[in-house]
């Protein structure tokens, strides 16, 4: 269905919805809102629109669903598959005002937030209160909890904690004709009619604009030990990850860390703090975490002897709250730092996590394959491996056109070893061409289908997941 072009007399509309500021045309605001950090893509939008409650979300899709305009909603702008960009112009609808936390229900456990809050303001003001959200995506302190939603985000502590779609209980949105209806029920348990609410979460703003979120909370834990484990072989690496589960230990966090992937994080955040000797090929990140140290300190040892039977460096044990936040600091770091290094592409591959040695091997093959550099890291115990694709001296014409072959073989790889194409970043625009590996031509019909019944003209968030 063809969509419509912003005319002058829907910005007069939006301003009787809107105070004239939060309608804007101007070059900083378009701008703002036509990229997010996936690659260097940019699509303008014609107008961004900021509103502040439900009720304005819900007059101006009802109004762009009758004009056939096409609405984007946009958080922090930190995705990495461009779920936010507005492919097909029309209006930018921007969520930063939503930035407030509602209510804490201690007695129950539970926080009411609006979309637009930054994650690790929601984690800190809850840790005050003796609560614990951990998801904990890398851009934890500039990404919107809505947004996260919109992705399921993962994050490090995914591996003992579980992601988004395990604290969200309710959710209140808005339908692309204007209905703001909630999702589901604030309890823990809901086995009432289809599940709306985990439909909506990670669906990537293609189904509703979501405008009030209820998180199920659990008691903070008091301490944690951080370890960073230096591996002569990355393949090793990868198997130490799945025998520290197998002998009894679920760590709070194990994040797995190529050479250059810290080499090119320390030089990006101006760190000597960590020695890098010239036969280090991998580390693992390793966190655990609980109410009693000496129970701690036993888990450390323990799993110390398990990735010692591997060809290991000297393991180094966080000693201080500065070295964890150091070590940490530069995990979270390194996708910047590699994006600042050359042109490069983000896949986001995770498969069943004793395969991912395999992975590790099958990426590095197809590099030698298709001469491309790749710099391996993510949430190993998960089996969620990024597999930044560098540029580097690759002609634009591999870059553009051989190296897409490349990727398509490895996902089908990713899928035999039982795994999909992707964990955490979503599909948005540049993983759709994508979705035909993952899923057979039934699922995709009735994934479409869905959002037809939400979306019937096709408004919300255009372009995103299907071809």
């Amino acid at each position: 269905m063809p969509f419509n072009r912003i005319q002058p007399t829907d910005i007069q509309f939006f301003k009787t919805v809107l105070e004239a500021r939060y309608v804007l045309t101007d070059e900083e605001h378009i701008s703002r809102c036509s990229g997010d950090q996936t690659e260097d893509l940019r699509f303008p939008p014609e107008v961004v629109l900021q509103p502040g409650t439900a009720d304005e979300v819900s007059k101006i899709m009802a109004y762009c669903n009758t004009q056939l305009i096409p609405v984007t909603p946009r958080g922090a702008g930190t995705g990495l598959s461009g779920g936010a960009l507005p492919v097909h112009g029309g209006v930018a609808l921007d969520m930063k005002r939503f930035n407030k936390i509602l209510h804490v229900d201690k007695r129950n456990f539970q926080v009411t937030t609006e979309p637009g809050v930054i994650t690790q303001e929601l984690q800190e003001h809850l840790k005050a209160e003796g609560l614990f959200y951990p998801p904990d995506p890398a851009s934890k302190g500039s990404c919107f909890i809505g947004g996260n939603v919109s992705e399921n985000s993962g994050g490090p502590r995914a591996v003992k904690y579980g992601v988004v779609k395990d604290y969200v209980l309710n959710l209140e949105m808005v339908l692309p004709d204007g209905t703001i209806m909630w999702t589901g029920a604030n309890v823990l348990k809901n086995a009432t009619g289809y599940n709306l609410t985990q439909l909506l979460v990670g669906s990537e703003g293609t189904l509703g604009v979501i405008t009030k979120i209820v998180l199920r909370l659990i008691p903070a834990v008091k301490h944690d030990l951080t370890l960073l484990v230096p591996f002569r072989s990355a393949v090793d690496a990868c198997a130490a990850v799945n025998a520290i589960f197998l002998g009894g230990y679920t760590p709070s966090a194990l994040e797995f860390m190529e050479r250059d992937a810290l080499e090119w994080s320390m030089r990006y955040t101006q760190s000597t703090a960590i020695d890098l000797p010239a036969d280090i090929a991998a580390h693992l990140l390793i966190e655990v975490d609980g109410n009693y140290m000496d129970e701690l300190y036993r888990d450390a040892e323990a799993i110390s002897a398990i990735v010692e039977r591997y060809d290991i460096g000297e393991i180094l044990l966080a000693d201080s709250h500065e070295q964890k936040q150091m070590l940490w600091n530069l995990r979270r770091k390194v996708g910047e730092a590699v994006k600042s290094n050359s042109i490069y592409k983000e896949e986001d591959t995770v498969v069943p996590r004793a395969e991912l040695p395999e992975l590790l091997q099958i990426i590095k093959q197809l590099g030698m394959e298709y001469g491309f550099q790749s710099v391996c890291y993510g949430h190993a115990g998960d089996g969620n491996l990024h597999v930044n694709i560098v540029k580097g001296d690759m002609s634009d014409d591999d870059w553009n056109l051989k190296l897409t072959e490349g990727i398509s073989k490895l996902f089908k790889e990713v899928v035999r070893l039982g795994g999909t194409i992707s964990g955490e970043h979503g599909i948005g625009l540049v993983q759709k061409p994508y979705m035909h590996i993952a899923f057979n031509d039934a699922q995709l019909t009735i994934m479409k289908q869905i959002k037809n019944v939400f979306d019937p003209n096709g408004i919300l968030n255009p372009g995103k997941l299907f071809v």
